[in-house]
């Protein structure tokens, strides 16, 4: 199929696509003899591996990390890949990616906590400065 209509059947845009591709997470696809993408089932299924992973909070460099374990996770029953235990295959990942999420978890709780005191007339709780804990993360 075309890239259009891979696209429509992953949830993705042509330009995701192209995206995944030049970022290295979605090998290049063969080409019609003009030069088109034919996306077959093993991409449509990555791509869908692909946007799962995103929607869990992972970013397209995560992913790049770890692109050539992906396929992995195509198989049924997927193969556990992705553990935070020590040494397991994406460990480093999606620990990361969790220490990544609390943090911002904390930061919001915090943020949240101070909004609602100085709305009940109470002092906020001393905090860093809030251009110190915009933007903490390099993704």
């Amino acid at each position: 199929m075309r890239i259009g209509e891979a696209a429509a059947v992953t949830g993705a845009t042509p330009r995701a696509l192209r995206f995944y591709e030049q970022r290295g997470v979605l090998p290049p696809p063969a080409r019609t003899p003009s030069g088109q993408r034919e996306y077959g089932p093993v991409e449509i299924a990555r791509v869908r591996v692909i946007r799962e992973l995103l929607t869990l909070g992972l970013t397209v460099e995560d992913l790049r990390s770890c692109a050539d374990r992906l396929d992995l996770l195509i198989e049924n029953p997927p193969t556990r890949c992705g553990g935070v235990e020590p040494g397991a295959p994406g460990s480093g990942i999606v620990g990361h990616r969790l220490a990544v999420l609390d943090a911002e978890i904390a930061r919001l709780t915090a943020l949240r906590e101070n909004l609602a005191r100085r709305a009940s007339g109470a002092a906020p709780v001393s905090a860093a400065p809030a251009s110190a804990t915009r933007g903490s993360d390099d993704n």
